[in-house]
């Protein structure tokens, strides 16, 4: 096992989720039973008859539960930028250290081992044993609704409080002057009257603002600040009370569009190709079949699609041409997610499959996926918005510094590039939406401009032309005799943007697109044989003598497993929602 599969495994055993029904719950029970039994120790050790008795029993224990707690705390901190992206980096990791949980982590188990550099008696350093006791909140629902109530009301907690404080504070002083000619040896300054104005709020229980006003505006004063103690633990109350019922109802809801998503995907139960008998999932799933199946709403649709990270609504009137005035017809895809901008897949081959638009196109996604899959090939999709303001697409890059996850995207695919040897294939859609229907249904680009269909052309994004053009026309003549497609080169479709994706990653693979037509991406039932064939071709000349065989979830069904993409669970990045 890797390091970084073995950090992913540590994320998922650090998840704080006690209901996921994984293996991994076990250890955060164990967590848990040994949070316990160090509290429990803590509180022996107070007793001195149990001390001399079982003071070596309790030694071990902690001794134990700290060299575990260290292992674990430690390793916490290591996968910290697995459980959540923000904790990416030294800094990042710095960042955790003093978040709520991270900071309680730290100063319940690292304080030990002061005792052997520093003269701190070792009973002093017990008491940061007790904060260990916290830990169990990140475990408790309870407290994240207390948390969730608190952090919703928190704007108008704090307008409450500097009302209050402000009116106090004015009083206090008022106080001071109408009390000053009366008692000048008591009221000698503002701060006395100030201290007294706050400590009835707190019932005064050291005795140290015993001051009371005898003047009758003082009385009156006294009065209007025990209004407000009233009022300065009411009207929180009052917020938090309130709160709690709209956490309560989102909780509930959020149980609720979590149950729908899961159904949603078991809607995208694996389907036999008539022609290849392989399994594959649904390219999508129309609204009126998870209603008929599940019996949801639109709006329940609608509801678990926003909230879930693998989901998304599509329009299939997008897929056809405006000049055929095509009906909506509304559609789920399911897809994968292991990076916040969508799929990554390393299969350590020369040839890499990319889906620059998978978010806005409607199956290019799905069919870059199982292309990539059948041939044994590398596989790249974006497929997450995260900010409707920028682009949607990668093929064109309009701002590399300023396109969230751009970069990393870039990266993934450079990874993936080892030599001049190495073949970069972008899959796009084509004839559908505002574009015009083209006579061909395949067209290739290599970085000429429209209408150039040789190679005498400088910038192409393709180094080994013989080889590439021996591919192309060998699947152009299985494409079109097996299926009726025809194929054509440059064409229709120019690759001389200097904003093409092609021209910003490594130079030395061999870079090419291929858009093909909605006609056959999505609606054409034949597409898993077309992908099965297209991956054959490539798999002979970009990758000569290599063997690769079709993966055997593709020809076996495992009942209960054979739907959507949960075998890449594990690497499943929390990346922000996507938008419907």
């Amino acid at each position: 096992m890797s390091a970084e599969t073995f950090k992913q495994e540590l994320a998922r055993v650090f998840d704080d989720d006690l209901h996921t029904k994984q293996w991994h719950n076990y250890v955060d029970y164990a967590i848990i039973g040994l949070i316990l039994l160090s509290t429990l120790e803590v509180f022996l050790s107070t007793y001195d008859g149990i001390v001399d008795r079982y003071g070596l029993w309790l030694m071990i224990v902690d001794y134990f539960t700290t060299a575990f707690f260290s292992i674990e705390v430690t390793l916490r901190i290591w996968a910290a930028d697995q459980i959540d992206p923000k904790y990416r980096g030294f800094w990042g990791r710095v960042r955790y250290c003093f978040s709520f949980y991270g900071f309680i982590d730290l100063i319940s188990t690292y304080p030990f081992y002061l005792h052997f550099f520093m003269p701190v008696p070792y009973v002093a350093l017990k008491v940061f044993r007790i904060a260990r006791l916290m830990r169990i909140f990140r475990y408790v629902k309870a407290f994240h609704i207390l948390r969730k109530a608190m952090c919703s009301k928190k704007d108008e907690m704090i307008v409450s409080l500097e009302f209050l404080t402000i009116i106090t504070i004015i009083l206090s002083f008022v106080l001071f002057f109408v009390e000053h000619d009366a008692q000048p040896d008591v009221y000698d300054n503002g701060w006395t009257s100030v201290l007294w104005a706050f400590a009835q709020y707190i019932g005064d229980p050291g005795g140290f603002a015993d001051t009371p006003p005898i003047t009758f505006v003082g009385r009156v004063i006294a009065c209007i600040i025990g209004v407000l103690g009233i009022a300065i633990f009411a009207v929180p109350a009052g917020l938090v009370a309130s709160a709690f019922s709209e956490v309560m109802e989102e909780d509930a809801h959020e149980s609720d569009t979590k149950k729908w998503a899961d159904e949603i995907r078991h809607c995208f139960k694996f389907v036999q190709c008539r022609y290849t008998k392989l399994l594959r999932t649904p390219q999508y799933v129309p609204f009126a079949t998870i209603q008929q199946k599940y019996n949801l709403s639109v709006e329940e649709i609608l509801s678990a699609v926003k909230d879930s990270t693998d989901l998304r609504i599509k329009n299939l009137a997008t897929a056809l041409c405006v000049d055929d005035r095509p009906a909506d017809k509304l559609v789920v895809e399911h897809f994968l997610v292991n990076r916040p901008y969508g799929g990554f897949i390393n299969r350590h081959s020369k040839v890499t499959i990319v889906s620059t638009s998978s978010v806005v196109e409607v199956a290019t996604g799905h069919v870059a996926y199982y292309l990539a899959k059948m041939g044994g090939f590398n596989y790249v999709s974006k497929e997450i918005i995260q900010d409707m303001d920028k682009s949607l697409s990668y093929y064109n890059i309009v701002d590399e510094d300023g396109e969230p996850n751009l970069r990393l995207f870039l990266d993934d695919i450079n990874s993936l590039i080892t030599g001049p040897d190495c073949w970069v294939v972008f899959l796009l859609s084509a004839s559908g939406g505002e574009d015009p229907v083209y006579p061909t249904q395949f067209h290739y680009i290599v970085g000429g401009p429209k209408g150039m269909d040789n190679y005498d052309i400088p910038n192409l994004t393709v180094k080994d032309t013989a080889t590439f053009d021996s591919m192309m026309r060998e699947l152009s003549s299985q494409i079109e005799t097996k299926y009726g497609l025809t194929s054509d080169l440059q064409r229709y479709h120019a690759g001389t943007n200097p904003k093409n994706i092609a021209r910003h990653i490594d130079s030395r693979a061999n870079a090419f697109t291929i858009r093909v037509a909605w006609s056959v991406t999505c609606w054409d039932y034949r597409i898993t044989q077309i992908s099965k064939t297209i991956a054959e071709a490539f798999g002979k000349y970009f990758e000569p003598g290599i063997k690769k065989d079709v993966p055997d979830d593709m020809k076996d069904r495992i009942v209960g497993e054979d739907y959507g993409y949960r075998f890449y669970s594990d690497t499943v990045f929390k990346s922000e929602k996507n938008k419907v």
